[in-house]
């Protein structure tokens, strides 16, 4: 991974072609307008999650879970879930419909999804980890580093590691894989 890629991970986009043709001063120069840009663009973000979390608080699971499915989307559900805590983003996390909560769970860091991963219902845990197991391998990895004795058994139970240690050599996630097979 480039310099250059490094610098914009964060955005979860592939970094435009032209970009790489330039020289590396003017693609620092582009990372430093692009974080400027979404920095101005978003200025208030944290206010209003922090807000819209506190407003929620009051209202019924039953009334917040079907508005926030329908009309918030899975980043900004992210953003509010990172300001109100885990122990209430954990009572909206057992009601979500997978799909909803796999999507939002991609905008979290993976040691608050770990944390929300071990205070839900156990059923509901272990769903999602079976989700993402099946559709996001690397992320599931991602947040496996940060989960507790408790829940990794789970994700040692079902997930299905290469057979041959010369697959993962220089694998990313070999700290975490190698701890998953002893637990299998």
């Amino acid at each position: 991974m480039s310099e250059l890629e490094k610098s914009l991970a964060w955005t979860n986009l592939p970094v435009p072609e032209v970009l790489h043709q330039l020289p590396v001063s003017q693609q620092q120069l582009v990372v430093t307008w692009a974080k400027t840009l979404v920095n101005h663009k978003t200025d208030g973000f944290e206010e209003l999650y922090t807000a819209i979390g506190m407003i929620v608080k009051y209202i019924p699971h039953f009334v917040v879970i079907p508005l926030m499915v329908e009309h918030i989307k899975p980043q900004i559900a992210a953003g509010v879930c990172s300001r109100m805590g885990v122990d209430q983003a954990v009572g909206y996390a057992n009601d979500l419909p997978m799909d909803y909560f796999s999507e939002v769970s991609v905008h979290l860091e993976a040691g608050i999804m770990a944390q929300i991963l071990e205070k839900m219902k156990k059923h509901h845990a272990e769903k999602f980890i079976l989700n993402e197991l099946k559709r996001h391998l690397t992320r599931m990895l991602d947040i496996a580093q940060h989960l507790d004795k408790r829940m990794l058994e789970i994700v040692a139970k079902h997930v299905t590691l290469p057979e041959h240690d010369e697959d993962l050599l220089n694998h990313p996630h070999k700290p975490i894989i190698d701890k998953i097979r002893t637990l299998q």
